[in-house]
């Protein structure tokens, strides 16, 4: 986006201060709920210094990657790496990965009831594939394991999707792709109706607080890794050392590699706006501090009122940190 002139005779300091007064920045989000804390953090931060963050607009993985490139928007802070690897030829020459919200430890994979695997020694993915463990799982009665997986147009529903051919699932399992809220709620209703439960999740997730693994649900392994095209080189990056509530011996194989949560953003964007380019690259927010705000998300503190106020009292407990931040991004605007 084209930055809008600075009104004549604004005081320098007040400038210094305020480096991105007069420019309008359009957000996005993603289409999943538990990445809307993070982009509100975000745009308070960017108002701080100045931007006018009016709306932030919720995407799919596919038209956002597209229109970022093209400048119809400027930035979004929920790109999951490696899992959106397959957009990067949609965004490439037009926009980029700059800096990280949170480096590492966003993990993936399968999961089941514990009290289902340790009946019936399901400590695999394959496991399921068995005639009497499909049963154990198929809601509906068609003889097929029941798995809520993701909705189309999300990274991992590609990935899902790979892995039901890959490892020749589509006569023993059926993937569930409604809504992922709605569908775990469901998946928690049956739980809590001591029915098994098979579903997909990501973390940071309320899912993982709700059904807590290795009391409630166990990850499963997956005995060979077969990953898409565009993470091949990573087949050897899907093993966690010391994971709670993994089935099996370690390290736990979980068939996916671990993500790193980063900012995709508009080049010429950034090239226009170096205070909120270094903005992007220093920011960060603690896995654990995602996982806490999720919970009460998830326990109905999640409109966009509670969003705003959990996203400034994130921003007041870090002030230290923050401040940090937004006087390297003012120093970058000086330059």
């Amino acid at each position: 986006m084209t930055a809008m002139m600075t009104l004549p005779g604004a005081v320098a300091a007040d400038n210094h201060a305020m480096p991105g007064e007069g420019t309008t920045v359009d957000m996005a989000r993603a289409s999943w709920d538990t990445g809307w804390w993070q982009a509100e953090v975000y745009s308070q931060l960017l108002q701080e210094l100045g931007y006018d963050v009016s709306r932030i607009t919720t995407l799919d993985n596919p038209p956002f990657y597209q229109t970022v490139a093209q400048g119809d928007v400027d930035l979004w802070v929920n790109g999951w790496f490696p899992l959106h690897n397959s957009y990067e030829d949609a965004f490439s020459g037009g926009a980029e990965k700059v800096g990280y919200v949170a480096k590492g430890g966003a993990l993936q994979g399968y999961l089941i009831d514990k009290k289902t695997a340790e009946e019936h020694d399901i400590k695999y993915v394959s496991d399921i594939t068995k005639d009497e463990n499909q049963e154990l799982f198929d809601a509906n009665g068609d003889g097929k394991a029941d798995l809520v997986a993701c909705p189309p147009g999300w990274g991992c529903e590609t990935v899902i999707s790979h892995h039901f051919e890959a490892y020749d699932w589509n006569d023993d399992f059926n993937a569930v792709k409604a809504g992922y809220s709605a569908s775990m709620a469901d998946a928690l209703g049956r739980f809590q109706n001591d029915q098994p439960i098979f579903f997909y999740t990501w973390t940071p997730n309320w899912t993982v607080g709700e059904l807590t693994p290795g009391e409630d649900v166990v990850w499963l392994q997956m005995k060979e890794t077969k990953l898409p095209e565009d993470q091949a080189d990573l087949a050897d990056e899907t093993t966690v050392a010391e994971l709670e509530g993994c089935q099996g011996a370690a390290p736990c194989d979980l068939g996916w590699p671990a993500n790193d949560i980063r900012p995709v953003a508009n080049s010429r964007f950034l090239d226009d706006n170096p205070a909120a380019e270094q903005l992007l690259r220093e920011a960060l927010i603690p896995i654990a501090d995602i996982f806490e705000q999720n919970a009460k998300m998830n326990k109905g503190a999640d409109s966009p009122e509670d969003l705003e106020q959990q996203a400034s009292a994130w921003i007041e407990e870090n002030r230290g940190k923050v401040d940090g931040w937004l006087k390297s991004a003012r120093e970058a605007a000086q330059m």
